[in-house]
């Protein structure tokens, strides 16, 4: 009787954090379908029609779609380079023994504890005097750099995860290092390589003080940052407002939601070997 009711006490548990945690998307998306007389009468109603002059207004008012294009192209690169960079550390960090390789990957992963306003003035000075302020290079860089002790961590246990038996037998084939690394070792840390992406991915898309600092144009300026400008462009009219919010807010959900599977997986996987 008591484990029964220990049980139901955890899915009691998990409804409530999970409709915590759903709610606030769920109402925005409902909301950017509402006129502005429904939200503002009965916030909690459904919509009484599901259309989408929000999403054509919010188009309207403000050039969303170029910064969206800016996000876009921003996140993936920054997320592609830093995915490729890492798997070579981890892999190195997780099989090749070296002199003080403990005391380099232990202060790479306290670069996690540093205070993200503590990097404000050394990475704008460094990124101005590489005259790459107000560029999509300068955030591409900064973005990669900053979600280097994430990655690491996650690719280093999902190499270390993987048995030894197969680089000994791509050696005995012949492969070399980097061959083996490229054609063996990436493919069997697929889940890991999701993981870093994935969350490179998400900390890029969202990430709004770098951004802030290192621009000054709007033909560079990502989506968070711009919608931030646009506010006031969006007086009272809520529906375009929240139209906007969802255009920004849904390509980090389907992302996280098509890779899920992976992400824990691999670092479930990575925890329980290491």
């Amino acid at each position: 009787m008591k484990d029964k009711i220990l049980s139901l006490l955890k899915y009691i548990f998990m409804v409530v954090c999970s409709a915590i945690a759903f709610f606030p998307i769920i109402w925005v998306i409902m909301s950017s379908f509402k006129s502005n007389a429904e939200i503002l009468s009965n916030g909690l109603n459904l919509p009484s029609t599901f259309d989408f002059d929000g999403y054509k207004a919010a188009l309207t008012i403000s050039p969303i779609l170029k910064f969206f294009f800016n996000s876009i192209i921003v996140a993936s690169i920054a997320s592609i380079l830093n995915v490729f960079i890492l798997a070579m550390a981890g892999y190195v960090f997780a099989r090749v023994n070296f002199r003080f390789k403990n005391t380099i990957y232990i202060i790479l992963s306290l670069s996690l504890v540093i205070p993200m306003t503590a990097l404000f003035q050394p990475v704008y000075s460094v990124i101005s005097v590489l005259n790459l302020d107000n560029t999509r290079a300068g955030l591409i860089l900064v973005y990669t750099a900053i979600n280097m002790p994430m990655s690491l961590l996650v690719l280093r246990s999902s190499f270390s995860s993987i048995p030894r038996s197969l680089e000994e037998a791509a050696y005995i084939d012949g492969a070399g290092f980097f061959r083996t690394f490229i054609q063996v070792m990436m493919p069997c840390a697929k889940g890991g390589l999701a993981s870093a992406g994935v969350l490179t991915f998400l900390n890029s898309w969202n990430e709004f003080i770098f951004v802030l600092i290192l621009t000054k144009s709007s033909d560079v300026r990502t989506l968070p940052l711009a919608l931030s400008y646009f506010t006031s462009q969006f007086s009272f009219n809520y529906t375009a407002m929240f139209a906007a919010i969802t255009m920004s807010v849904l390509p980090s959900i389907i992302v996280f939601v098509i890779f899920q599977e992976q992400i824990v997986s691999s670092l479930t996987t990575g925890a329980v070997k290491e």
